[in-house]
């Protein structure tokens, strides 16, 4: 790995790593936790409309396909039929890509070499047994809502990897270092247009400065709009059983009370029993004087 690729091999992977494939011509990159066993969890989303069918268009796949013939290795749990948060195998998330590996805790400098967002981040990971943690549990209960700007496959990587979620509502997107190139881009080219009108020939060394400062900005390991969000907030709460209806007690009858009160027996007077005299005891004579 370096500056200008980050490929990596199959028996270099390891338990909790972020790992992404590019797609369409270097167009985006579709991103993913490996888990081990050649699987990787990774958060996808088919086309609007499509749920019922079988034609796709998502992230997790390089063109369109028609397909009824499922996985030998992973079944249809593989990203061509499936939306949210997905088990595959690594062939199926590659969809013929090259692997790649997402690094964490850069220097700014390494970066802002990197032209090209999606690739790195200035945060740094957490344990592989947190990263699979978070994972699995998202794996069972989803990710929410796909938004391709604000909650994307790099989004969901990311926050495995981190713990870190956007917390403050805003118009920028998420964490996602694809969605920051998009808008440093967009601001890039808004503000080569008025340096070139305005100064001419410092409107390329301008604007790149903006490019740049805009994609460091909007990293994950800088921004001060996320926080530390656990799994188990994630996770809708389990729904609360309904209260059992209950049943009206019969009532048992009580017998009416007398108002008269009831006659207390008289009990007899026994005479005290005589007692037999008691005769003194005998006084022992003095002893004789010596």
């Amino acid at each position: 790995m370096g500056l200008l690729s980050n490929k990596i091999n199959r028996q270099e992977l390891k338990h909790g790593d972020h790992i992404y494939c590019w797609r369409q011509a270097f167009i985006y990159a579709h991103h993913g936790i490996y888990v081990g066993e050649g699987k990787v969890i990774h958060f996808t989303q088919g086309p609007a409309g499509q749920e019922n069918g079988r034609f796709i268009i998502s992230s997790s796949l390089p063109t369109p396909q028609f397909s009824d013939v499922p996985c030998p290795q992973c079944g249809d749990q593989n990203s061509s039929f499936s939306n949210g948060v997905i088990l595959s195998c690594i062939d199926c998330f590659l969809s013929g890509g090259e692997l790649n590996l997402f690094e964490y805790g850069v220097s700014w400098a390494y970066f802002l070499a990197k032209v090209r967002g999606g690739t790195c981040t200035r945060a740094t990971s957490d344990p592989p047994e947190a990263v699979l943690h978070r994972a699995n549990v998202l794996l069972e209960n989803g990710f929410g809502d796909y938004d391709v700007f604000k909650k994307n496959c790099e989004d969901f990587a990311i926050y495995c990897k981190t713990g870190f979620l956007v917390i403050i509502p805003s118009t920028r997107g998420g964490q996602s270092g694809q969605a920051a190139t998009l808008e440093a881009a967009s601001s890039w080219i808004f503000s080569s247009l008025a340096l070139f009108i305005k100064f001419n020939g410092v409107a390329v060394v301008g604007s790149g400065v903006c490019y740049c400062y805009n994609r460091l900005n909007s990293d994950i390991g800088v921004r001060r709009d996320v926080a530390k969000v656990t799994v188990e907030r994630l996770v809708p709460s389990a729904p609360v059983p309904p209260t059992p209806a209950l049943v009206p007690s019969v009532p048992v009858p009580v017998p009416p009370v007398s108002a008269a009160p009831s006659p207390v027996p008289v009990l007899p007077v026994l005479p005290a029993p005589a007692l037999a005299p008691v005769p003194p005891a005998p006084i022992p004579a003095p002893a004789p004087l010596s």
